[in-house]
């Protein structure tokens, strides 16, 4: 039995799958690169506002500041997430190259364990680790490689044991693979045609390729590249919106009369982040899904980042569970006349608590966005 064919996800609107950060524990790695105990709960907490009405920091709820070592955090992420209507976890998932992993503790305990019983898939991040988090993006930690065939089946045996697990996400059959940056990849048919084949040869149906290409989201088609759709981010026009910066002529007058340029002199004289309202971001939101090629909507609760990049960061201002409800309701109403298999909607995020896009609760709005999800995703029982 396929998920589409389970009574619970049949009963909803759409399959909304929600992707999932596993940095909520402490690695040797970032022990070493940023202080002892160190996870995205670190700058989370000792966020700070940035101009007047700016909401930080952001305060977890009902699951508070957990530790994803711990099965129970995992069990309660998982209970609230089926209760609310979201179908299953898209798991960040780390290969720098060379059989280099992180953070792959917590998932590697859902797969043995095989708890919790909730549907999963995975998402190759597939970016390299920079410094970020203390405002130092230049500075490389780890390097994403891509060594080329022989890394791709290393790669794929270290994966096959998800594919195989019945709780994997499927469509058509076949296990969903999220690909970040699918435009970085330098052969990405080689990539792709290589794990087909794997896969086949491993038993399976084959693999759905899903892309995420945020930079190029408006002109990237996924089957030029080996890939069977992609992943749009609908509310990505309003990050260049926000982050717009003048023509030559402004940067030369800027330039002239104080000695920087525009990008510096606002962020050193003006001490602002790069801020738009979320409304703002609603209206930009791409209005229509492409004809010529398969593409998922997203749906993004909020945006602020600047716990981890200060004011490098971006912020949308302005969010509320109404206004989420409009965007998600636009987007169900997307994917609607699909048939259920296809009708997949990913939300950014479950849990990126340092980007400000999460669905968890906090202690400004609790649970609200999730009832905005449950109220638009589940269909009335009789």
């Amino acid at each position: 039995m396929t998920l589409v064919d389970d009574p619970v996800v049949s009963q909803r609107r759409a399959r909304l799958i929600a992707l999932y950060l596993p940095q909520f524990h402490p690695i040797p790695e970032n022990d070493e690169w940023w202080g002892k105990g160190f996870t995205e709960w670190t700058n989370v907490a000792k966020a700070t506002p940035l101009f007047r009405g700016h909401y930080q920091p952001h305060i977890p709820a009902d699951l508070g500041f957990y530790d994803l070592r711990l099965p129970e955090a995992r069990a309660a992420q998982a209970e609230m997430a089926r209760e609310y209507g979201i179908e299953g976890f898209c798991w960040w998932h780390y290969w720098f190259g060379n059989g280099k992993r992180l953070l792959e503790r917590p998932f590697n305990e859902v797969l043995r364990s095989g708890e919790p019983d909730f549907p999963f898939c995975l998402g190759w991040a597939n970016a390299s680790w920079t410094g970020i988090w203390y405002g130092a993006p230049d500075r490389i930690l780890v390097e994403q490689k891509y060594p080329g065939r022989c890394d791709y089946e290393e790669h794929f045996w270290a994966v096959l044991e998800a594919f195989q697990d019945r709780r994997y996400i499927t469509v058509g059959g076949k296990p969903l693979f999220v690909v970040f940056r699918p435009h970085e990849l330098p052969e990405p048919r080689v990539f792709t045609d290589c794990w087909r084949e794997l896969a086949h040869r491993a038993g399976l149906a084959g693999i759905h390729f899903a892309g995420v290409p945020s930079e190029v989201w408006d002109r990237w088609v996924p089957e030029d590249y080996g890939f069977d759709a992609s992943i749009l981010n609908n509310l990505y026009p309003a990050f260049i919106e926000a982050q717009r910066v003048p023509g030559d002529l402004a940067n030369r007058l800027c330039r002239r009369t104080t000695g920087k340029d525009f990008r510096t002199w606002y962020r050193t004289i003006l001490a602002r982040p790069y801020v738009v309202s979320y409304a703002r971001a609603l209206e930009l939101a791409v209005p229509s899904l492409s004809a010529v090629c398969t593409q998922y909507p997203g749906v993004m609760p909020n945006w602020d980042n600047t716990p981890r990049s200060g004011l490098d960061g971006t912020v949308f201002c302005g969010s509320t569970p109404e206004l989420f409800q409009v965007h998600l309701r636009r987007v169900l109403d997307q994917v609607s006349d699909r048939e259920l298999d296809d009708r997949l909607v990913f939300v950014k995020s479950w849990n990126e608590w340092a980007e400000g896009n999460y669905l968890e609760p906090d202690l400004r709005f609790g649970r609200a966005y999730l009832e905005v999800v449950r109220d638009e995703v589940l269909l009335p029982t009789s």
